[in-house]
């Protein structure tokens, strides 16, 4: 298992600078089969660093912008009626996928939030009185800015209570920045990153981190 895990940290060090921690703490989420809200300014690598975790492990990604206008059923998907084929068909909403990417979840109306704890919890959507099962493993990583709340709907306490974790994600000081300029001037790393392990490894570490032992 640590093998497996150093390496993916290392891959995710390729593209992000100096978000060691921050990535400890998701990777320790991830395997526990939680959810994690990070929380800071723009610019700070949230969705860099959620897509290079998704390219890491080769999973299916996601990414919704969540805005004021934002409906359920732009996440969850919908029943729509097809008439060359006479019948209601289903279409998928960007929730089925292994690592979805919730930008700027605040700033979407308490009805659109409630629409992901479903999905959240139970790993499942029902649309229309139909149940439908996610495909494993299902993670949440969500953003949002706590600084400029103009605009927002703030999360109430039974969405929150979905993400094991709450995470700071930080400014990078000089020499970080330095790092940053350097390493983005030519290309962009993400371009040429690689999975360093598959969906069902990442399910066996799951099931391991499970079977750890703790002395009541």
């Amino acid at each position: 298992m640590k093998e497996v895990i150093e390496a993916i940290k290392a891959n995710i060090g390729r593209v992000l600078v100096g978000k060691e921690e921050v990535t400890d703490l998701l990777l320790a989420a991830i395997l526990a089969g939680g959810h994690v809200l990070l929380e800071d300014v723009p610019g700070t690598g949230k969705t860099m660093l959620a897509k290079s975790l998704a390219k890491s492990m080769e999973l299916s990604f996601s990414r919704v912008q969540f805005t004021p206008d934002l409906l359920p059923s732009d996440i969850t998907g919908l029943n729509y009626y097809n008439q060359k084929a006479g019948e209601f068909v289903f279409r998928g909403g960007p929730v089925f996928t292994n690592l979805l990417l919730a930008d700027e979840i605040n700033r979407a109306t308490p009805r659109t939030q409630s629409s992901l704890l479903e999905c959240m919890e139970e790993h499942q959507v029902t649309i229309d009185g139909e149940t439908k099962k996610l495909e494993e493993p299902f993670f949440v990583i969500a953003t949002q800015n706590p600084i400029e709340t103009a605009g927002t709907y703030p999360l109430p306490e039974a969405q929150l209570d979905r993400f094991l974790m709450q995470i700071p994600m930080g400014l990078p000081d000089a020499v970080e920045e330095r790092q940053i300029l350097e390493r983005f001037g030519k290309e962009n790393p993400y371009d040429s990153l690689t999975a360093v392990c598959g969906r069902e490894a990442l399910l066996n570490l799951m099931k391991e981190a499970e079977a750890v032992y703790v002395h009541p």
